[in-house]
């Protein structure tokens, strides 16, 4: 605004008797200031703003004030959003009466302007007055999920609300068309987006913005577990890239003791494998039999005969003879300290901060596979020597009530990993640190300061031929393969680690005796290895200078590898066989989009709605639908497949010849329509584009 202008409008109000009724009178007589973007109206209210601070006697009070409040509030029914905070300012609305207010944003929602209400809800602060659910449904069904964030982001007890009401809405069985119907003639309607998946995403990004307990949400909570559980199914049995023992780990850290969860987790088997497995499953997770489908308990039923007859005539030194199996500890039991207090802890620092000290680290959480935010830890455990400490860490940041004990556990981890004479033995050692800075904030940055770390894992990253292969042990009839420590630990000691504990819960108090020795093990065995590896470095593949190989900051653990280009997919031999080559013969002959109709596959979502926008007819699988589902839909309404990677082998079987396309996953939306529309020779015009509804 030219200084001109502002020096006229200065002018105006110093000339008016009353400027604040002289404002109201200017805009009730115009229509200027209503649209969008800075009017003239707006410049004369924020410069009246302005000139009030330096003018106070100007203010007005007592029933003079109350009448202008009268009267903004009339004009606030029509007033853009830049104008608010100059008006609540200059006539004080913070001061108004709160019946008052709320009867005025009352009306504003009574009349479909839900936006409005909820906008200068939020500039007054009403909300903790006012109905959460019925404020945010109607923004929700117009898919205005910011304006919901802001309206409940000062106030936690609405935030709670509000994510119990979202969840309620994912509850099974719950229609959401009946909270819709009472919306239908809303300005900007959008039904469609309203539904599960974009309320559950909604969950999520609100506990994750807000820090709110996940239990609040049970049922947003279980159902992505549900979606995890399938996954995992998928990939062991219906694509086949994932092992035995990965998928045992993930099953069990996604169903916990959830019996919802566990009641799934049978159906699947069933599904997937035989009665045996199920109860095999029903077993491990104490499913009482009224839970339990009737073939799944009779076969329980045997396995628990049979099992007495096997420990009837089992040796009498048969867990000595397991144990010889694994990995032992070499120090006494009464040498693993338990420490709870700041007093034990010190006592253990005080040992461990000694120049030329080798001390091994390992830490456990609990396993959040599916879960929302990152892995705090639960322990750390410190070996040395002699003795082994482990630091309950939940404890001692429950009993850090000062200041000064709060800095206590990051001084002694800054003082541990940025002194060079002590020498630091981990394994993967960054992921360690990342779950450690969850926990603590003041620990962000060790990683980069760490001196003296000696990360084991780059013993297998370095020495991958000349370790012997994978070997695997038979136990209780499931085969375990060893990996990571585990196998580290049998090459260079001879024995695995016993890694039965591994996903236990380590949040729960107290620990039994085997996850206590559990995590000694896991730390001290850091101490042998690393012993036998500066004895005899050439033996495993290592310079004789063992520093130079092992010394340094700690390593990331190594990523998985790439997902496999289209139509690549692994052969009984372990090569890669190409897909069908690309057709020679004559393209086919131009059709419009009109006449092209297409199912996209659940990992095409973006190019489904890209060849929506060009006037192409398509149907897209949901996140939870099997991959056949688009067979079905193709044969039923005569569709071409659009899908990638490991399904496409799967759905070309199953349709016509040329009525199954695979579509390179690693491109975007825009470059995979170009693929498919070129494909199949769709020609577009100008009037197919938006000619289809979104």
């Amino acid at each position: 605004v030219s200084q001109q202008l502002k020096e006229e409008i200065r002018r105006g109000f110093a000339g008016l008797e009353e400027p604040l009724a002289g404002l109201l009178d200017m805009l009730e007589s115009s229509s200027d200031w209503k649209g969008k973007g800075h009017s003239l109206g707006y410049y004369i209210a924020t410069e009246l703003q302005l000139w009030i601070k330096e003018h106070p006697a100007v203010q007005q009070s007592g029933i003079k004030l109350k009448e202008l409040q009268a009267r903004v509030l009339r004009i606030l029914a029509q007033c853009p959003a830049n104008l608010l905070d100059p008006l609540i300012s200059i006539y004080q609305l913070h001061t108004a009466d709160r019946n008052c207010l709320l009867g005025h944003v009352s009306h504003l929602y009574h009349k479909g302007d839900y936006k409005e209400a909820a906008i200068l809800s939020i500039k007054l602060k009403l909300q903790p007055d006012q109905d959460v659910e019925k404020m945010c449904t109607p923004l929700l069904i117009q898919d205005k999920t910011n304006l919901v964030e802001d309206y409940v982001g000062e106030y936690p007890e609405l935030q709670s609300k509000l994510l119990q009401i979202l969840d309620t809405w994912c509850e099974p069985g719950f229609n959401i068309g009946d909270i819709t119907r009472q919306y239908q003639g809303l300005s900007r309607y959008k039904p469609d987006k309203f539904n599960r998946k974009m309320l559950s995403k909604l969950v999520f990004r609100l506990l994750d913005r807000f820090n709110v307990d996940p239990a609040l949400c049970p049922n947003v909570i279980n159902q992505r577990h549900l979606r995890t559980l399938n996954y995992l199914f998928y990939k062991r049995f219906v694509e086949k890239t994932m092992t035995q023992e990965n998928w045992t780990d993930h099953v069990q850290s996604t169903v916990g003791e959830n019996r919802w969860l566990q009641g799934h987790l049978i159906q699947l088997l069933i599904r997937y494998c035989d009665l045996n497995t199920a109860a095999r499953w029903a077993q491990c997770c104490h499913l009482p039999k009224e839970m339990l489908p009737y073939g799944v308990a009779e076969e329980l039923q045997k396995l628990q005969i049979q099992e007495r007859v096997e420990e009837a005539t089992k040796p009498d030194n048969y867990e000595e003879t397991k144990k010889k199996d694994y990995y032992q500890l070499p120090i006494p039991r009464a040498n693993i300290h338990f420490l709870q207090t700041w007093e034990e802890a010190q006592q253990c620092w005080e040992k461990v901060l000694r120049p030329g000290q080798v001390v091994g680290i390992d830490m456990e959480w609990r396993p959040s596979f599916g879960m929302v935010g990152k892995s705090r830890v639960s322990l750390l455990q410190i070996a040395l020597k002699d003795e082994v400490f482990l630091l309950d860490l939940p404890r001692l940041l429950e009993k850090a009530e000062t200041e000064s004990e709060k800095e206590k556990l990051p001084y002694f981890m800054q003082m541990l990993y940025s002194d060079a004479a002590i020498t630091k033995l981990g394994y993967g050692m960054s992921g360690d640190l990342n779950s450690l800075a969850a926990t603590w904030s003041a620990l962000k940055d060790m990683d980069k300061q760490a001196q003296g770390v000696v990360d084991l894992l780059r013993v297998d990253k370095q020495n991958v031929d000349v370790l012997s292969p994978e070997q695997s042990y038979e136990e209780g009839g499931f085969r375990q393969t060893e990996k990571g420590l585990s196998l580290l630990v049998q090459h260079v000691l001879g024995k695995p680690l016993d890694k039965t504990e591994q996903l236990s819960n380590w949040e729960k108090r107290p620990l039994r005796e085997e996850q206590i020795l559990y995590a000694a093990s896991d730390a001290y065995c850091l101490l042998e290895i690393y012993e036998k590896l500066c004895k005899d470095p050439a033996s495993f593949g290592l310079s004789s200078d063992l520093t130079e190989s092992l010394v340094g900051k700690p390593t990331v653990k190594p990523k998985a590898k790439k997902q496999l280009n289209k139509q690549e997919v692994p052969s009984p031999s372990g090569q890669q066989c190409k897909g069908p080559k690309k057709e020679t013969s004559c393209p086919p002959p131009p059709i419009s989009p009109k006449e092209f109709s297409v199912v996209c596959d659940n990992m095409l979502q973006g190019l489904g709605r890209y060849l929506r926008c060009l006037g192409v007819d398509v149907r897209m699988l949901e996140n939870e639908d099997d991959h056949r589902k688009a067979a079905e839909i193709a044969r039923q309404e005569g569709r071409v497949i659009l899908t990638s990677g490991l399904p496409y082998q799967t759905l070309q079987s199953q349709v016509a010849e040329g009525r199954c396309f695979s579509v390179n996953c690693s491109e975007k939306a825009k470059e995979q329509a170009v693929q498919v529309l070129k494909h199949f020779n769709v020609q577009i015009s100008l009037a197919d584009i938006f000619s289809r509804c979104q």
